[in-house]
């Protein structure tokens, strides 16, 4: 007998890291259509993205349980950050994530606001 994963299994919570953000210029305006580039240091493998008009990139990674603590490298255009998994593992309901702004260039991490940004985002789809 086969055990099989239910279907739609890797689009669950604990499947699921995503890291949003906003890239503004130095008055504070979007940049859009800047290239985003999520990678995992552990495996090399990188998720690309793109700003949209308001400047907002969405990048979904598919990091398990086992990726708590994990290093995520973030590139926005020629900046970058390292983003580390952060999560409760036993929760399986609650969103995964982070939010990290390009200020001017500059990272700035707003992860506090990475729950009520994403709902924002799911609610304008």
């Amino acid at each position: 007998m086969a055990l099989v994963a239910p279907l739609g299994a890797e689009h669950a919570v604990e499947y699921r890291f995503v890291v949003l953000g906003y890239l503004q210029d130095a008055k504070g305006l979007p940049r859009p259509g800047v290239r985003i580039e999520l990678t995992r240091e552990k495996t090399g493998f990188s998720y690309l993205g793109e700003t949209d008009e308001s400047g907002l990139y969405v990048i979904v990674a598919r990091l398990g349980d086992e990726s708590l603590g994990e290093a995520l490298r973030l590139r926005a255009g020629d900046r970058t950050v390292m983003v580390a998994v952060r999560f409760d593992p036993a929760n399986h309901s609650r969103a995964r994530g982070a939010r990290w702004d390009f200020v001017d260039g500059r990272p700035v991490d707003r992860s506090p606001l990475f729950l009520d940004t994403l709902a924002r985002f799911l609610e304008g789809r």
